[in-house]
């Protein structure tokens, strides 16, 4: 009688464990959602970050009267961010005579993806810097025009202004600015380079005819020096 009172208790205890058990696998219905979040930076970069292996220009056997075209020099925003330039021209001489005997053009194009450079461009470029060099007066101002959709172009002479002042005067040695994207006007807004564009430049330098002996054997070195900065409210600062 004992075992079998045990029996019944025992079984009585494993049905209570198992109804126990099941009663907890009930649930209310529930809902959750959940969110996250993940920063990239930009990337701030032309040209890779690299020095152009193109040369400005390069001649030998310069002379006065004479002009010379320059290679063409691009300046690629290979980041994915918009960006200011500032392209500043740096030129001086092996010896200590005047600077100014050197006149110094350029022409620039800003092309948005999609455009390049043509034959038909490339010869309207040609034209430009011939009416810069050719005219009577040679004061032709720096000018900029939109030449077909999606193509800026500006082109003149780097002007006496850019000039910073400690360089006025100065023998065989000035630095000017062609432009910045962070100041405000026409030309200076053609520096402003947004991730899909870049900008195919170019140079022409021609000896005063008026040049003497003492420019004789004289190298003229010159070099474009860009930079970039985002464009952020507080970054023209």
């Amino acid at each position: 009688m004992f075992k079998l009172k045990n029996a019944f208790l025992g079984s009585a205890l494993v049905g209570a464990i198992v109804v126990s058990g099941s009663f907890g696998t009930y649930s209310w219905f529930t809902s959750e959602t959940n969110a996250t979040g993940e920063i990239t930076n930009g990337t701030l970069e032309i040209n890779n970050s690299q020095d152009m292996e193109t040369k400005i220009i390069e001649a030998t056997g310069f002379a006065p009267s004479q002009l010379k075209y320059g290679e063409w020099l691009k300046i690629e925003n290979t980041g994915d961010m918009d960006a200011y330039l500032k392209a500043t021209y740096n030129q001086s001489l092996s010896a200590d005579v005047p600077l100014d005997s050197y006149k110094v053009g350029y022409i620039a194009y800003k092309f948005s993806e999609g455009q390049e450079m043509t034959d038909d461009i490339l010869e309207e470029s040609r034209i430009y810097l011939d009416e810069l060099f050719n005219g009577t007066t040679n004061e032709v101002k720096s000018m900029s025009k939109a030449i077909a959709p999606g193509v800026e172009m500006v082109v003149g002479f780097v002007e006496e202004e850019e000039v910073q002042p400690a360089a006025k005067g100065m023998s065989g040695k000035a630095k000017m600015v062609l432009g910045d994207g962070s100041k405000e006007g026409e030309k200076h807004e053609f520096w402003q380079l947004n991730d899909d564009q870049y900008i195919d430049l170019s140079f022409a330098i021609k000896l005063d005819e008026k040049a003497g002996n003492e420019y004789q054997g004289v190298t003229y070195t010159s070099n474009l020096n860009v930079t970039a900065k985002q464009m952020d409210e507080g970054a023209k600062n």
